[in-house]
């Protein structure tokens, strides 16, 4: 079983802005044990977490007792993206529990080689269940089932350990081989021989279009004459 040490201490009666000051992330850790206030070194939790993620249990060493824990919750700041509090759960290692288990792809898929298919990932991991000491770090995708456009994986495709049960419905999407949208092309006009295409310049004036200044001024200066003579 693969387990990853983390060394913990008890709360300091400090704010938790303080701590994060001082390079100290403020944790709680609940579950099958009643609830504790915590403090991490910022850089050794952040370390384990890369290692075990939500699904590799943590041996969380607190005043020389060693607690088996998975990391439940990390909360970011907003703006620095740090982490800023960390939830615990502490485990019974001999009852099951439920845990998401990240997917890992694996393998070049034919679409994606021989279609230039757009490879889609709906989702990046799944919900599974069984005892602390079977949880799988990760979950195996074999891409090499996607032969054509269209073609999925789901859950039902999956491979996991013996112990472990995927929550999941076996029917839901994974993966997805996508084809890829079609270029859309601007077709241009067809113009008969000896006409002139719209907007081209010398075109014929459209009714109701308007007109240029100087073609505006001499048409009411037109309008005017014809109607001096109209008079007479």
């Amino acid at each position: 079983m693969q387990m990853v040490s983390l060394k913990a201490a008890p709360r300091a009666k400090q704010s938790a802005a303080h701590l994060r000051r001082m390079g100290s992330i403020p944790c709680v850790v609940y579950g099958n044990m009643p609830n504790t206030l915590l403090q991490c070194d910022e850089k050794t939790l952040m370390k384990a977490y890369a290692t075990a993620g939500e699904s590799t249990i943590v041996e969380l060493d607190v005043a020389e007792k060693k607690v088996p824990v998975l990391f439940h919750a990390l909360d970011f700041d907003p703006v620095s993206d740090r982490v800023i509090h960390v939830d615990f759960l502490a485990v019974d290692m001999k009852k099951e529990v439920e845990a998401e288990v990240p997917l890992r792809l694996t393998g070049i898929a034919p679409a994606a080689k021989e279609l230039a298919a757009i490879i889609v990932t709906p989702t990046d991991h799944v919900t599974v269940k069984a005892l602390p000491s079977n949880l799988p770090h990760d979950i195996e995708v074999d891409l090499t089932l996607l032969v054509a456009f269209h073609d999925t994986i789901t859950v039902a495709n999956l491979k996991v350990p013996n112990g472990v049960t995927i929550m999941d419905p076996p029917e839901t999407v994974l993966v997805v081989a996508q084809q890829p949208r079609e270029e859309e092309v601007e077709e241009k006009p067809v113009v008969a021989e000896g006409e002139v295409a719209p907007g081209a310049e010398g075109a014929a004036a459209v009714p109701g279009a308007p007109v240029a200044e100087g073609e505006s001024k001499e048409k009411a200066e037109k309008e005017t004459k014809e109607k001096k003579v109209e008079k007479k």
